[in-house]
């Protein structure tokens, strides 16, 4: 597995990446991921819509909690074409919980503990943590990347409106 150093700080601290950097314009690498209910989840479920994926490193945390709720306020304005997404390595059980709580009934949120598949897909997996960085990704309906944001610091927010017009953008 490649791992990547100077990338990614958490409060400060240098943290390794594994796995490859997803770029714009390649094809969305496919995953598998743990539903709320304990089924699989997978890119291919949402095909023919643009997908937001919101990936952050647990839904308890503060920064977390924001982007998760922002994503989930957006997705009425986007419609049914829209699939958004959020992955965590919290267990399915937390998330579920965690969503009930919220009132987020338009967000899917997906688990990447059992195996951090997603994480070493798209290069969001935190070696020391075994946590996903945060990210966000749009895939169009073709299954193409048309936006990729990396923070650089676990702690920082994404840029939700760039990754927002970029959701637009995929719409036509």
């Amino acid at each position: 597995m490649k791992e990547r150093t100077g990338e990614l700080t958490f409060k400060g601290n240098p943290m390794t990446l594994l796995g490859d950097k997803v770029t714009v314009g390649q094809k969305a690498p496919d995953f598998t991921l743990i539903t709320n209910k304990l089924g699989r989840a997978s890119l291919a479920d949402s095909a023919g819509k643009v997908r937001l994926i919101s990936v952050v490193p647990s839904l308890d945390t503060g920064i977390c909690d924001q982007q998760t709720r922002k994503f989930n306020e957006a997705a009425s304005s986007l419609g049914e074409g829209v699939a958004i997404l959020t992955v965590s390595a919290d267990l399915p059980f937390a998330q579920g919980r965690w969503c009930g709580a919220a009132g987020v009934d338009r967000v899917e949120t997906l688990s990447d503990h059992f195996d951090m598949n997603f994480g070493n897909a798209y290069g969001t997996h935190v070696k020391e943590l075994r946590l996903d960085s945060r990210a966000v990704f749009v895939v169009d309906a073709s299954g193409t990347v048309t936006y990729a944001q990396y923070c650089g610091e676990i702690a920082e927010h994404p840029d939700y409106d760039s990754a927002l017009a970029a959701v637009k953008s995929a719409l036509g």
